[in-house]
């Protein structure tokens, strides 16, 4: 059985409502990265040959926690806006685009090979739901719905390029100790308590990956404005 095949496994198993359609995108993902990837290297070479349990299921993480713990939000993304800040190759934006084709992306990282590489992948899959954006997020005059990112920086770095920005939760895949992380988010922007939650993803992929994701995790940080 070979990595997309595993992959596809796991992948039914877990959001068994893809279609077809959506599944030939996934597969597609790994000649596409390899081609790019031997051009501009947005993955480690070392890397390359788990693009799908390493990072094509870390992205999906983020659906699978809106699933698991956010079924509302998770039924009516369709027609969300979704910013991906720091996406670097497309990541976690185009798996989550082709995850949702009724969400719309955009894709923005201020190194502008590495949105080449993600407009090029988006445009070979034929993803109509994704904007690239290569900038800052300081550029951005759009507000969103959601902000997804994969550790760009430390989450008091992170949040003030998108305050303001998003109306409903910041989804931020990040490893590690994050509590003081966490606590100094918290007291800096006056966060009320119980707006920032996390979610260990080792206990959400399959069985084979629980050693590479231990430790790894989503930060959800609601928006002040939500519930209001």
């Amino acid at each position: 059985m070979d990595a997309f095949e595993e992959f596809s496994l796991e992948l039914k198993a877990i959001f068994p409502e893809l279609s077809e359609g959506q599944m030939e995108k996934f597969k597609a993902l790994e000649p596409l990265y390899r081609d790019w990837n031997s051009k501009i290297n947005v993955i480690s070479r070392k890397d390359i040959d788990f693009l799908y349990p390493h990072h094509i299921l870390h992205s999906l993480a983020i659906a699978g926690y809106l699933k698991d713990r956010r079924r509302d939000e998770y039924d009516l993304l369709a027609g969300k806006k979704v910013l991906d800040l720091g996406t670097g190759g497309g990541f976690p934006g185009i798996p989550l685009a082709i995850m949702f084709p009724d969400t719309h992306f955009m894709l923005c990282d201020s190194v502008g090979k590495k949105t080449l590489v993600a407009g090029e992948v988006s445009s070979a899959l034929g993803l109509e739901n994704t904007t690239i954006v290569n900038g800052r997020a300081e550029s951005l005059s759009e507000k969103f719905d959601y902000v997804v990112s994969r550790a760009v920086a430390s989450l008091q770095d992170f949040y003030p390029w998108v305050k303001g920005k998003f109306s409903t939760r910041i989804l931020y895949l990040k490893g590690g100790d994050v509590v003081e992380e966490i606590a100094t988010l918290m007291g800096r922007y006056n966060l009320k308590k119980g707006s920032v939650s996390t979610w260990r993803i080792c206990d959400w992929v399959p069985e084979g990956e629980k050693g590479y994701y231990d430790g790894k995790l989503l930060i959800d940080i609601q928006s002040p404005s939500l519930g209001k």
